[in-house]
């Protein structure tokens, strides 16, 4: 199943994705559907699974039933997917070709991670803002995982239970604060805006090979940089196992698993997130120092 958060009538609000456009969750209502509105509320109140077991055995056999409330793709106005999660993980160097972008070793016996605010979180189409802090801000393609249920001190093996979807994200980091002193990590990652995810949310059975995605950061219509899955240092299930070992993850909580490449980007740039079988995650840059 694929789901959005989308604008609705002056308020953000989840949607299914079909390929004749999107359908409000609020629009099920007028037919006795009574789902929680937001995609946050959904993960939340574990109603993720009802929705996905309702829509695969009525709703889609139904969807002429639903077409006066769909709305076209290329009318949509997407919005992050939520705006305030309990956590957001990142994670740095995961890909080798990344870690020597830095001059930095690839982290070999545990990840690199950092947390972002809420504060940081746009949408595909909104602006990213170069801070007038930093003349060098990069740009970073990810994958993202957003967990489904409480969990703490789980395996490797226990993940997938534990995994509501997949989304896009871009990532950005005033690399030339960190550079300074990689103390200063958390105030380089952590700018308004430095946050995008969306515009789709996708349940894990979507995804036939993890492992076998492509992540590409483009940068004006060019690729970047690109990479698989498999080729990083620690993969998702990974991640959420060790950061499960920390501290009680959460529905909601997001991991974004670290990118194939990070480019410098400029004022007037537009920079997109490219995952195999996802819709492009795109931002254009605003240079707040011009």
């Amino acid at each position: 199943m694929r789901l959005a958060s989308i604008k609705y009538a002056g308020e953000e609000v989840a949607a299914i994705v079909t390929p004749q456009g999107l359908i409000p969750l609020r629009s099920l209502k007028q037919s006795g559907q009574d789902f929680a509105e937001t995609l946050f509320e959904l993960i939340s109140t574990e109603q993720l699974e009802e929705l996905k077991t309702w829509w695969e055995t009525e709703g889609l056999k139904n969807i002429d039933n639903w077409s006066r409330h769909l709305i076209p793709s290329d009318q949509v106005e997407y919005a992050p997917l939520y705006r305030c999660p309990r956590k957001i993980w990142g994670i740095g160097l995961n890909y080798m070709e990344h870690a020597a972008d830095l001059n930095e070793n690839t982290p070999k016996s545990e990840p690199a991670s950092f947390m972002k605010p809420d504060t940081s979180i746009i949408g595909s189409g909104d602006k990213i803002e170069i801070p007038k802090q930093s003349s060098r801000t990069t740009a970073e393609a990810e994958l993202g995982v957003i967990i489904k249920k409480r969990c703490y001190g789980i395996g490797e093996k226990e993940v997938p239970e534990y995994i509501a979807g997949y989304t896009s994200i871009i990532d950005m980091t005033a690399e030339d604060i960190l550079i300074q002193n990689p103390r200063y990590l958390t105030r380089a990652k952590s700018f308004n805006t430095f946050f995008s995810f969306g515009p789709h949310f996708i349940t894990p059975d979507e995804v036939d090979d993890l492992l076998n995605l492509k992540v590409a950061t483009v940068l004006n219509g060019e690729i970047y940089r690109e990479n698989i899955i498999a080729n990083m240092t620690f993969r998702p299930e990974t991640l959420v196992a060790f950061h499960s070992q920390v501290m009680t993850l959460l529905p909601g909580d997001i991991i974004s698993t670290g990118t194939p490449g990070a480019v410098v980007i400029r004022d007037g740039d537009v920079v997109e997130c490219h995952i195999a079988g996802f819709a492009p995650l795109v931002n254009p840059v605003k240079d707040l120092k011009i």
